[in-house]
Order: C-alpha cells, then structure tokens, then sequence
C-alpha cells in the first residue's frame, strides 16, 4: 500500500515512540480539560507514526528520511 510507506529513519521513529508515551497519558494526569484531549491525540499520532513509520506530514512535503538506515 503506497500511502502507508515508511519514509522514517530508526531513530526518528524511536524518538516519536518515547514522546507519544509522554502525550498520551496527559488527561490522567491534567484532568480532563480540552487541552489535555488535544495533547493525548498529538501523542496518539506520534504513536501510530512510530509504529508504521509513515508520516503523512512527510508525504505531503515530500520527506524521506528513510534512506538514512
């Protein structure tokens, strides 16, 4: 499937899964206010770009950092 195509090196994957695990449990520890729900869901999007390795930003910009592995 092209759309989801890695175009992330290790690294930068690794970094976006350290940071998710950050984000997402925002709302536990802020409460439940709106703010926290938009952390959480930045967080949520870090974790599935960690996972797949496709990051849509990317795509649209024509990023690949992929080829630094």
């Amino acid at each position: 499937m092209e759309l989801l195509r890695k175009n992330q090196n290790k690294a930068e994957r690794i970094l976006r899964f350290i940071v998710s695990l950050f984000l997402i449990p925002t709302p536990i520890i802020l409460g439940s206010s709106t703010y926290a729900f938009i952390i959480c869901g930045v967080g949520t999007i870090l974790l599935f770009n960690a996972i797949s390795g496709a990051c849509m930003i990317y795509k649209i910009f024509g990023i690949d950092t992929c080829k630094l592995d």
